[in-house]
């Protein structure tokens, strides 16, 4: 009986003094090579994520501000021509000019040489390539925040099935376990801190890209509209 007792006091004692720090550079410190990795490689999707984060949703604002100031000023115009002319100089960072000028070079190099129809498909082609061109731009690095979100979660767990096998290990041999218990969940923890943003942020950023891939196509087909008009008139 008080060989039992001794038995578990000097367990507990074991794994107590294995637990005395919980910190997270003490668990860092204390994980095998392999979890040090995972660790590591968490924390560095994790910044480049949120590098991504905070510059898509900084240029997400910025295209919003731009698109109303550039419609502002188009539906005001009274002429296409000269609006035209004042801001051509102006193109290159602002997706709206940039499909607008697309428009209107093709429409000045066709209008006179064929039919409405034909001048209005060859304009709607090239503005939508144009559309395609600054959207490819737009979405650079949104994928990686796709991939970190469905990844992140199975390379904490990798993580943690890791540190588990060292609790097996440790306890074969009549070691601690504490610490092994807690680099594993802390890879778990870590994998679900890096996923969580991840994945808001990209449904977040592709819904407001795609809001704006959308007010682009609406303004294609109302510039379509308006050269027609101009040339049957």
């Amino acid at each position: 009986m008080n060989g039992g007792i001794e038995d578990v006091v000097t367990v507990t004692k074991t794994v107590s003094e294995g637990a005395h720090d919980l910190s997270m550079f003490s668990l860092f410190a204390q994980a095998s090579l392999t979890v040090k990795g995972v660790i590591i490689l968490l924390i560095l999707c994790s910044i480049w994520s949120w590098a991504i984060i905070f510059a898509k949703s900084s240029m997400i604002r910025k295209l919003r501000i731009s698109a109303d100031k550039f419609e502002d000023a188009f539906w005001n115009c009274g002429s296409l021509e000269i609006f035209f002319d004042g801001i051509s100089n102006k193109k290159g960072n602002d997706p709206f000019l940039n499909v607008f000028a697309a428009g209107m070079n093709e429409w000045r190099r066709t209008r006179n040489k064929n039919s409405i129809t034909a001048v209005k498909e060859r304009v709607e082609t090239m503005m939508r390539v144009a559309i395609g061109r600054e959207m490819d731009f737009l979405e650079q690095h949104i994928g990686f925040l796709g991939t970190v979100g469905s990844t992140a979660p199975f390379v904490g767990l990798f993580g943690t099935i890791w540190g588990i096998m060292n609790c097996f290990e440790a306890i074969g041999l009549g070691q601690s376990v504490a610490s092994g218990i807690s680099e594993a969940l802390f890879a778990t923890a870590l994998g679900l801190v890096v996923t969580i943003p991840s994945i808001v942020a990209y449904n977040k950023i592709s819904g407001e890209l795609n809001r704006y891939h959308n007010r682009l196509d609406s303004f294609v087909d109302e510039f379509s509209t308006i050269i027609s008009r101009q040339m049957e008139g």
